[in-house]
Order: structure tokens, then sequence, then C-alpha cells
């Protein structure tokens, strides 16, 4: 199986060991990855991650930790590919779209780096929305 979309197969390895309560996910590692984690780190989706990278592993890989509530629930409800590589979504910058009706966030690929949706439209620039998350 060739891996056509990097970044669903990220967000199904999340999506999976939640519904497995686990811990911790193993990802391969991109930088495109590493900004996305970064930004699920900053809105509080997981508690921690880290890069591990081999002499073996150039490319390394990426170790998330979920974070679970108090009842043990995982705070990632749910993740969503939003632009697919067969289906770019592009929004420009008066952009209103929302993440399941404004509870979660948007993550965008802009030009000034990978931001949630607020965040590009405090900026006033647009991008295309990678995924969203609530």
């Amino acid at each position: 199986m060739s891996m056509t979309d990097p970044i669903a197969d990220m967000l199904t390895r999340i999506r999976n060991a939640r519904q497995a309560r686990k811990e911790q996910v193993t990802i391969p590692a991109s930088n495109l990855k590493i900004g996305i984690v970064q930004i699920l780190k900053e809105e509080g989706f997981i508690k921690k991650y880290k890069v591990v990278r081999s002499a073996k592993q150039k490319q390394g890989v990426l170790r998330l930790n979920l974070r679970y509530d108090e009842n043990n629930e995982c705070v990632i409800e749910g993740l969503q590919r939003v632009s697919r590589p067969g289906r770019r979504m592009y929004v420009g910058r008066d952009h209103t779209m929302k993440s399941q009706g404004g509870i979660g966030i948007l993550v965008m690929s802009t030009s000034q780096g990978i931001m949630t949706d607020q965040e590009a439209r405090r900026r006033g620039i647009g991008g295309e929305i990678i995924c969203s998350v609530w």
C-alpha cells in the first residue's frame, strides 16, 4: 500500500490511539506534521510530543502523548482531514469556516507557517485548511 496522504494517516493513528485509550502514539515525522502537532499541544489537545531521530532513521518519528481529562476521556473528540491531495481546500483571509460550529480549531498551512484559523484571521491571511480538531 502506498502512502498518498501522510497527514490523513497521522490523524487516523491519533484517532485509533484515542479509541484504544492509548497514552502514546508514534507517527513518522515530517516538518508539516511537527507543525500540526505543535498546534495541538498549544491548544491543549495533547500533553506533549517529542521528535525522535536515530542514525538509522534520518526522518525520525513523532511520539505524542494524548491528554485525558479527569473522567479518563480523551480531550480530542475528533479529527478530520479537510484538504486532501485529491481535493485541496483553500480559504481567503476573510474566511468564516469554523470547526464543528466553532467548538474546535482548524489547522491551516499559510505563507507564514502552520497556524490555527483564529491566528490566520487575526493576521489577515488565508491558506490551505489541513484539518479540523475538536
